[in-house]
């Protein structure tokens, strides 16, 4: 008898640690995108692109739009990764669409150049030697990055016609 029942505990302990639910990448992101912007009025947000284990097993990068009255719309992208069993939202830098071509990166390891493209000449983006990923949003609208371990590095664009251009970072007190 004892063993019966010792063995149903043993069993249901089994089964409820493996029916728990660890919170996802996307999960995560769109929770804390609502408690960032909780009560604000006329804004709205949309996930465009996410790359899981970036630059180590369990985190990721997510590239989404934001708008509202105040910015009109405007391209994010956010780096986060999971420390033990929760995700922390780590760095974020945004660009807007209107500016000419310009980028930002992030402050601190691991480096993440990005920026908006509303050129359609631009057929690829550099930082440093690594080609960046280029998202199509909407339309006309692109979005690049390059995740490196080196910071402070020279971007350049390519175009159509094989010339290359280097381009300024953006000011972020400008945004």
């Amino acid at each position: 008898m004892k063993v019966n029942i010792l063995t149903s505990f043993l069993f249901c302990i089994v089964f409820l640690v493996g029916c728990s639910n660890e919170q996802t990448f996307e999960d995560f992101f769109h929770q804390k995108m609502k408690e960032m912007h909780d009560g604000e009025k006329n804004y709205s947000y949309s996930l465009v692109h996410t790359e899981l284990n970036a630059v180590r097993e369990e985190d990721g990068v997510a590239v989404f739009r934001e708008h509202n009255n105040h910015q009109g719309e405007q391209v994010y992208i956010a780096y986060i990764q999971k420390d033990g069993d929760q995700w922390d939202w780590k760095q974020t830098r945004g660009a807007e669409w209107n500016t000419p071509v310009k980028w930002s990166s992030m402050n601190q390891a691991p480096y993440i150049y990005s920026g908006a493209i509303s050129d359609n000449s631009i057929t690829e983006v550099y930082a440093g030697e690594e080609s960046a990923n280029i998202i199509n949003v909407e339309d006309d609208k692109r979005f690049w990055y390059v995740i490196s371990p080196i910071k402070d590095v020279k971007v350049k664009v390519v175009k159509k016609d094989d010339s290359e251009e280097f381009i300024e970072e953006i000011n972020q007190e400008e945004l």
